[in-house]
């Protein structure tokens, strides 16, 4: 059986901590930011984790 290739658009989005935690950065911050306030901007900024019920699908794209 043949090595499980890593999905190389999830491994560009994702990181694995050492918790086990997959971290991943924030929607909604490429675009149309003059209509968002400052405070919003600023909170979209900190990554956030996967939450747990997608942590299953984003260790299959990883080849976890």
């Amino acid at each position: 059986m043949p090595k499980m290739k890593t999905n190389r658009g999830a491994a560009k989005r994702f990181k694995v901590k050492k918790s086990g935690k997959i971290k991943r950065g924030s929607a909604y911050r490429s675009h149309l930011l003059t209509k968002k306030s400052q405070k919003r901007k600023r909170n979209l900024r900190q990554a956030k984790y996967v939450s747990k019920t997608d942590v299953k699908e984003v260790k299959r794209l990883l080849g976890i």
